[in-house]
């Protein structure tokens, strides 16, 4: 059963952080989660750092399945979540917009970073803060929610724009990226063999989308 969160729950929603209420993964997760997983074994990944972890439920299983999996977030009620149910897992709570502590500079294989960057009024700090956690060669992984013509026609054609833009919720998405736009963040910031693919839906109304892209080694 797929379990929505205060955040996703509500039109509406004052709060002083992203909200978490939910222990387990969430709606988006079921599309993402085997694509993440057969990258990074493609790349042969031993350490991975969740940037914009929620409530550790991928930080959570990335450590079951073996990798040493480290997770930053701002939000204290979804740090608290992690702990709570992943009390194996180091997780702290930290500002993405801010520089990632000297302890995570160039320690891991790869970065990943599920419906995250939609959030950030900057979203190249993210990408800043991947650089820096990246072992030369590492690897990102970013998923977003996907913005082409045809969706954004069919959410207009639908009425369907106050929900999806999250206008009046507090922590909602502020950033709407096409294919084009976020593979150009990738390649301003140096990363090469980008890779690209929509899940969840036929392509041109899907989900998400999953976008990678290695450092230079």
């Amino acid at each position: 059963m797929i379990a929505h969160n205060r955040t996703d729950r509500s039109a509406s929603l004052a709060a002083a952080e992203y909200m978490w209420d939910i222990e387990g993964h969430t709606e988006v997760h079921s599309f993402v989660v085997p694509p993440i997983l057969r990258r990074l074994e493609a790349h042969r990944v031993r350490t991975v750092l969740d940037l914009g972890c929620g409530n550790g439920a991928l930080t959570g299983l990335l450590a079951g399945r073996g990798f040493e999996a480290v997770g930053l977030d701002l939000s204290a009620s979804g740090i608290e979540v992690a702990r709570r149910n992943h009390p194996g897992v180091p997780f702290e709570r930290h500002d993405l917009t801010q520089p990632i502590p000297d302890a995570h500079a160039h320690s891991y294989d790869a970065v990943v970073s599920v419906e995250v960057i939609e959030h950030m009024l900057l979203p190249r700090k993210l990408f800043e803060n991947a650089l820096a956690a990246l072992r030369p060669g590492g690897v990102l992984l970013l998923t977003t929610p996907y913005h082409g013509y045809l969706k954004n026609l069919a959410l207009a054609l639908a009425d369907k724009f106050d929900d999806h833009w999250h206008v009046l919720k507090d922590y909602g998405h502020v950033k709407f990226f096409s294919k084009r736009t976020i593979l150009a963040l990738f390649s301003e910031f140096g990363f090469v063999d980008l890779g690209f693919e929509t899940v969840g839906r036929i392509p041109a109304l899907a989900r998400s989308m999953i976008v990678s892209g290695t450092t230079p080694p």
